[in-house]
């Protein structure tokens, strides 16, 4: 499409188009310049063809529904209004936030996902559909090309996606707008799209587990036309892959139940692939010979004994780690806690002065098992972590990221945490970075134990 359906190049008075980066049958995405704020952006110009009654009514319910839709998974609607031009005709367009990357459809064309991106990528898009979900809202048309993936800063971050183009979304109750017809992809529509049934949150969920299945295998779980498409998944589940863990097999086969009822929510989709993430984490990172694992909670509480921590005084060194987390990860708040039989006791501190609290297994999931992280970004919606206290009462904790304390023979005896009263996010690198700090940590508490000799229960 040449730029001369615009005036010399420009939109609506201020939008300077640059290049075409998209196109589909009733549109075409344009990266511009917003001359009026100095920024560029993603223009959304539907074609001189799309001005039939229907098409029009599309593209303003488009509108209207990303315009009411703000949240990080989602890319944001900045402007829409209609180009005048005798020429060429008008044309209805969306001005949307310019997401620097490729959409999942390229990047699978083009690399591998190793299973933690997968799972992060995952998380992101459930927590997307979770925002709709909760709206009342159903996106219809979940699939690779839909997904944007970019990095918010370079160096080794996680890749984020955004969920894009709300076309044919509709509202969860509502039946499908055209009596005899199917809207989506016809590879990754839901068994009760294919069978023009009722569509609700379920049908998205059904569509995401075909996208993770599709990064895993880089093939389309039932590729051909849309009869042949449709049938297919009306007849037999989709193959998953028998060398996945077994986590992921029972997520993945989960979402793509062909019973609706079958599927989780997006919210306990969401929850399973976070902990899919830090169970990856600490994969990575976990050397620990399982027969410690197994000893159970009796060895575990004679290590915290035999370290004789809980009888010293406070130390300085340990002070200059908690706050150097702090420092480092940018966050008001880090604590050394010490897991006993049934208390936590804050052996060091930073940024709040708590001596202990009972040992509450939900409290930001203060974790004994070995080499396991845990991360939470918004407490007040973590089952692990939204009845507790601190979080509900004054203090107002939102978000927290801890590694376990390791002893030099496996076990597992407190965890270094940092802690914030906003909402935010803890990248790989922020657990590596915790991680490190942890082991100097363990190196000064082992020191302990060479001090005080042996120690009776």
């Amino acid at each position: 499409m040449p730029l001369s359906f615009a005036t010399n190049g420009v939109m609506h008075g201020r939008y300077h188009l640059i290049e075409r980066i998209g196109s589909g049958g009733m549109a075409t995405v344009w990266r511009a310049h917003d001359d009026a704020l100095g920024r560029d952006v993603a223009i959304k110009v539907f074609t001189a063809a799309a001005t039939t009654p229907e098409a029009v009514q599309q593209q303003e319910r488009e509108a209207k529904i990303t315009a009411g839709l703000t949240h990080h998974g989602l890319v944001t609607l900045l402007d829409a209004g209609v180009d005048e031009d005798a020429a060429h005709g008008d044309r209805i367009f969306l001005v949307m936030e310019l997401v620097d990357g490729a959409d999942l459809k390229v990047k699978l064309e083009e690399d591998e996902l190793t299973p933690r991106d997968i799972a992060y990528l995952g998380h992101d898009l459930a927590e997307a559909l979770e925002f709709l979900h909760h709206h009342g809202l159903v996106h219809r048309d979940v699939k690779p090309a839909n997904i944007m993936m970019t990095h918010y800063r370079s160096g080794g971050m996680r890749p984020r996606a955004k969920l894009l183009d709300f076309g044919i979304a509709r509202p969860a109750d509502r039946q499908l707008p055209d009596e005899g017809t199917t809207t989506g992809t016809a590879a990754y529509l839901s068994p009760e799209q294919a069978n023009l049934e009722l569509v609700g949150p379920p049908s998205d969920i059904y569509s995401l587990g075909l996208v993770l299945l599709e990064c895993f295998t880089r093939r389309i779980a039932f590729p051909g036309d849309v009869v042949h498409s449709a049938i297919a998944r009306l007849m037999r589940d989709p193959e998953i892959p028998e060398d996945l863990e077994p986590e992921w097999r029972a997520l993945l086969g989960a979402m793509t139940a062909r019973d609706p009822a079958a599927r989780p929510s997006a919210s306990e989709a969401m929850l399973t692939l976070r902990d899919l993430v830090i169970s990856s984490i600490g994969r990575r990172r976990r050397q620990v010979d399982p027969a410690v694992t197994a000893s159970g909670e009796a060895s575990r509480l004679a290590a915290v004994r035999r370290l004789a921590v809980l009888d010293t005084p406070a130390d300085s060194e340990l002070d200059r780690v908690t706050a150097l987390a702090a420092r480092v990860l940018g966050t008001p708040i880090s604590l050394l806690g010490i897991v006993d039989a049934d208390r936590v006791w804050f052996k060091s501190k930073h940024g709040v002065d708590i001596e202990q609290i009972d040992r509450d297994p939900a409290f930001l999931a203060w974790s004994t098992d070995p080499g396991e992280p845990w991360i939470i970004e918004d407490a007040l919606s973590d089952p692990r972590s939204s009845a507790n206290s601190l979080v509900t009462g004054g203090l107002g904790l939102r978000s927290g990221a801890g590694v376990p304390l390791i002893t030099s023979d496996g076990h597992s005896y407190g965890t270094l945490c940092v802690l914030d009263f906003r909402e935010r996010s803890f990248s790989d690198d922020d657990i590596a970075t915790l991680a490190d700090l942890a082991a100097l940590a363990a190196v000064v508490v082992e020191k302990y134990a060479v001090a005080a000799g042996p120690a009776g229960d």
